[in-house]
């Protein structure tokens, strides 16, 4: 029996989680690696036992990338649907993975496809968080440009999210890459326009601003270290707020 935290006492009661695609690649360089999956359905689940309605965007890195795949000669436009497909790949993966654990799951895609997931109709997706489902957003925006970067900043001011959960490989923001550089310092707090005007990378400018606009505080933390979505919303653990 899991240690229960009354719904009062999380620090939000809906949120947006952003994960990458390269997330669900595991130790692998490219696809998805189902245990990998597994993990982070299972971290999920940990905070949806808290009460806690959930809203999920994956990226399609691990599959397809748009800007790579221009970069290379190809259309920047059909480039940017190929990558948005490949998020409905993921999304539909961890749609499984999420309802082999007993926790009631929709795809939502901003490109219709019927025979695979629901189109994203905004009253429909509200109600499925009103009656405790997670929501994956997947084809990002449905518009070429944009990355899901800013499709989670999108959906989560249209599903009046309280927060956004960016996770990362790292535990929060530093003024520099932690992994390249030792003396990096973690931020506890930074504003949105610290991160634009520093170019911290957490994510794309036009998702930082929608973001500020909105006034919507972002959560940067690790994905990698367990329990620690869960331990965020019970008021633990270590990240960085972008507010």
């Amino acid at each position: 029996m899991t240690d229960a935290i009354p719904e009062a006492e999380t620090t939000y009661k809906r949120v947006m989680l952003k994960i990458s695609g390269e997330a669900l690649m595991g130790d692998q360089g490219f696809g998805l690696n189902p245990p990998t999956v597994q993990r982070i359905a299972e971290e999920v689940k940990s905070v949806h036992d808290l009460g806690v309605e959930i809203c999920m965007v994956i990226g399609g890195g691990n599959i397809f990338r748009g800007l790579s795949g221009s970069a290379q000669g190809m259309e920047r436009t059909t480039a940017d649907y190929m990558g948005m497909l490949a998020t409905v790949m993921n999304a539909l993966a961890m749609q499984s993975a999420l309802e082999g654990l007993g926790v009631f799951t929709r795809v939502i895609s901003a490109i219709p496809m019927d025979q695979v997931c629901e189109p994203y109709i905004r009253r429909r997706a509200v109600r499925h968080l009103e009656k405790k489902r997670v929501c994956i957003f997947a084809a990002g925006t449905g518009n070429p440009y944009f990355t899901t970067d800013t499709a989670a900043t999108l959906r989560a001011n249209e599903m009046s999210c309280e927060a956004i959960f960016k996770g990362t490989k790292v535990d929060g923001v530093y003024d520099k890459d932690p992994v390249k550089h030792a003396d990096a310092v973690r931020y506890d707090t930074v504003s949105y326009d610290d991160v634009l005007a520093k170019r911290l990378g957490v994510m794309d400018a036009s998702a930082i601003a929608l973001a500020r606009d909105n006034n919507l505080p972002i959560i940067v933390f690790s994905l990698d270290e367990p329990g620690g979505f869960r331990g965020i919303l019970a008021g633990e653990g270590t990240y960085t707020k972008v507010g």
